[in-house]
């Protein structure tokens, strides 16, 4: 997007706000309009802290995303919050690849996680259970209840791997009642949807509750090569059993079972600019804008990631005020990756081989048991946990070539006639596992002095952990190989808050804490060496307050993190064996220095009217990390460290608007408008890179005629939607050096559709 379409898009936005407020700053103006208007805005429960907490009164910087908020945004999986409707939350396919997803939170957001041997920045929990592993996030979601975003490092509640903070999935549980929600729809791009939610009357104290979702679509560009798939095409599809068991108001035991298949192929990167010492083939174009089908067609096929996981929930009140749970869990996923999507690129020579096709297979299996007690004493809430977590995976990677390029420049480029014809080394290149244990202890207890008419709140907390990781790297080049790693550590994260109610409505806080993000190796190198944890030490000021009979909300958060030991990858050229031909390798180690981020949130949400919501959030974040001297090659000029996918200043905003319309004409049909926009500044896409992405500016928009009264008690609603609605194209991937060659991956084109839903 140019900078004037972007000033001219803000423009737009601003005006837009500013008529908004002149309508509805009268109405909040006089307490009896206010009243007039309804209630106000409802209470938002959320669980960071392990039990049920108003979100005003929860000392934590938190966003939520309900189950409205996600179908008004066409939110099918994590990947479709990429447009940025939480600032602080930043998520992305790593480099073009759909199948695994970067996530982060407040500029940490590692880059490359999706090997067995390496681990993320941000927790992803779904209903309690941490997911360890990048892959397997954009599966489609079942019937999500809200997304709690915790913002900043969770170390104490939620362990290891939550230095940015913590996604948490929360989804609907049994109610023991006849309800069944139907939905179909189709879109561009030949997409098609179907989404069934049936709940069954209970039995015998016994709950049962069933989900399933087809979501397809063709690619959104175009691969010129006959019988290949096109680029950045989807097809999920899974399935949700969960039965809940109630014998008495004290106990309860619910057992979840999922299984889910979700088949991608990867974005394609373009070339965006080129010097002029590279010299290209004919058929291959520089690119600069977004473009509907590839210059040089490729062999492509679908990466298919399969899912499936069992979870049990038990809770019993022993007494009143104090809750026993445990939370048990087993998940298994398996994830190929096919990746072209950047194949064509590199400069041309008579007769040789290009396309290398980036070709990986990862299996992972985990499980996991954690025990929790919750509870209220006087003037005292507490919890109190162990948890213990084992994981195994292992991968192998293999890099072929799968085309040729022509005697001369302007002949056509043609395919090898197999994979093995082209291969760059023995199949496969690179092969390892890795096994990792996890044990911990935590409690954090918060304490209501009896001072200052009880309005004061002091919380303290600490989380022991104890991490074994090993691992073998059993090939490299092709051959086979003895290299491993093993690695152990125990530390103790602690957490420190002040919060302060100043009114009923208004509350202040103010919070200290620590987490780290484990050790490990990197099976990209050829040493597989151990590297240590990463560390962040955060102190946030944070003020959360309703005005106006609770029709305006606004909450604000200010931070300073410490990045110490930061796990940074180096380009080294190494030997696998002693004496042995040296290899282009990447190895990771923890940087000598600290480095510093700092930021400010707000998020605002209005009610001037009755039916009408006004919602804004805004992140600011700037990263100040020291360069790091390559310990590989000593001499090199430093290397530049900088965040990743992370906006300097990002935004989002959006009006819902609801209107009961005539019961005598639409028999008391309601009709439903949404409008969000998000955006922000450029980023670096990878931590060494000095050149930025494009700003961003996105609209999506959904359109709804609901509460329509059928036979038999059910209702009907039809909507329309778009995402992307004014196809705005920006980079959100890039990558190179301006005196060679940059490369990117745009966003995609606007899409659109019709869906019904049917509720009885």
């Amino acid at each position: 997007m140019s900078t004037n379409s972007l000033r001219r898009a803000r423009t737009i936005a601003l005006a837009g706000s500013s008529l908004l407020s002149l309508l509805a700053w009268p109405s909040l103006a006089h307490a009896e309009e206010a009243e007039d208007a309804g209630a106000g805005l409802g209470e938002i429960t959320v669980t960071a802290q392990k039990r049920e907490t108003d979100l005003q009164k929860t000392p934590v910087a938190i966003s939520v995303l309900d189950a409205t908020d996600l179908k008004n945004r066409g939110v099918v999986s994590l990947k479709d919050l990429q447009d940025g409707a939480v600032p602080s939350l930043r998520i992305a396919p790593f480099a073009s690849r759909n199948s695994a997803l970067a996530v982060g939170i407040r500029g940490i957001v590692p880059f490359d996680s999706n090997q067995p041997s390496r681990d993320a920045g941000v927790g992803i929990y779904i209903d309690g259970i941490y997911l360890g592993r990048s892959q397997g996030l954009g599966a489609a979601l079942y019937d999500v209840e809200r997304i709690e975003v915790l913002k900043g490092p969770q170390g104490t509640l939620f362990g290891r791997n939550a230095t940015g903070g913590a996604v948490s999935i929360v989804t609907r549980k049994p109610s023991g009642e006849f309800h069944l929600a139907q939905t179909g729809g189709i879109s561009n791009f030949g997409g098609y949807k179907s989404e069934t939610h049936l709940d069954l009357p209970s039995f015998a104290n016994v709950s049962v509750k069933l989900d399933g979702i087809v979501v397809k679509r063709g690619g959104t560009l175009d691969n010129p090569l006959d019988g290949e798939e096109d680029y950045n095409q989807l097809d999920q599809r899974g399935l949700h059993a969960g039965v809940l068991w109630e014998p008495s108001g004290s106990f309860s035991a619910r057992y979840d079972f999922d299984i889910s298949r979700d088949a991608s192929t990867p974005y394609y990167m373009q070339v965006l600019t080129k010097s002029a010492s590279i010299v290209f083939a004919d058929v291959t174009k520089v690119q600069p804008d977004r473009v509907g089908t590839a210059d040089v067609g490729v062999p492509e096929q679908e990466s298919i990631g399969k899912t499936h996981g069992h979870a049990l929930h038990l809770d019993w009140t022993v007494v009143d005020g104090v809750v026993l749970r445990s939370i048990s869990s087993y998940r298994k996923l398996s994830q190929s990756q096919y990746d072209n999507g950047g194949a064509h690129q590199g400069s041309y020579a008579p007769n040789t081989n290009f396309g290398r096709y980036s070709l990986a297979d990862m299996h992972q299996e985990q499980y996991s048991q954690e025990l929790q007690a919750v509870g209220s004493l006087p003037r005292i809430e507490f919890v109190a946990g162990a948890y213990y977590y084992h994981e195994k995976g292992d991968d192998w990677a293999w890099a072929p070539y799968t085309m040729r390029w022509g005697a001369n420049a302007a002949a056509l480029p043609t395919r090898l006639p197999s994979l093995e014809a082209g291969q760059v080394t023995p199949f496969p290149d690179r092969a390892s596992d890795a096994v990792a244990e996890s044990f911990a202890l935590y409690g954090q207890a918060t304490w209501t002095p009896p001072l200052l008419a009880d309005a004061l709140h002091l919380t303290a907390g600490a989380r022991y952990t104890r991490d074994k990781k090993h691992g073998d790297l059993f090939k490299v080049n092709g051959a086979d190989t003895d290299f491993s790693f093993r690695f152990s550590s125990s530390r103790v994260d602690p957490t420190f808050t002040l919060a302060f109610d100043a009114s009923d409505t208004v509350h202040l806080y103010a919070k200290w804490g620590t987490a780290y993000r484990a050790g490990g190796a990197n099976s990209r190198s050829v040493t597989y060496r151990a590297y240590d944890p990463e560390e962040v030490e955060t102190a946030e000021a944070g003020f959360k307050g309703e005005f106006l009979d609770r029709h305006v909300r606004l909450n604000l958060a200010a931070y300073r993190t410490i990045y110490k030991n930061q796990q940074i990858d180096f380009n080294a050229r190494l030997s696998a064996v002693p004496g042995g031909p040296t290899r282009t390798t990447i190895e990771t180690v923890n940087a000598e220095g600290n480095g510093t981020i700092k930021g400010f949130e707000a998020d605002l949400t209005i009610a001037p009217v009755a039916g009408l919501t006004l919602t804004a959030a805004y992140a600011y974040t700037k990263g100040d990390l020291e360069k790091a001297v390559n310990p590989f090659n000593p001499s090199a000029p430093p290397q530049n460290v900088f965040l990743v996918y992370t906006p300097k200043n990002a935004f989002s905003g959006a009006i819902d608007y609801s209107l009961p319309l005539p019961e005598a004409t639409f028999a008391g049909a309601t009709l439903r408008a949404h409008v969000d926009a998000n955006g922000g500044d450029g980023y670096h896409s990878q931590s060494s890179d000095t050149i930025l992405t494009d700003s961003a500016f996105l609209v999506n928009a959904r359109l709804s005629l609901a509460d329509i009264d059928l036979a038999s008690k059910a209702a009907l609603q039809v909507s329309l939607w778009s995402r992307n609605l004014f196809n705005e194209a920006h980079t959100f991937f890039k990558t190179g050096t301006p005196e060679t060659l940059i490369s990117g991956i745009f966003n995609e084109p606007r899409t659109y559709g019709v869906e019904a839903t049917v509720q009885f």
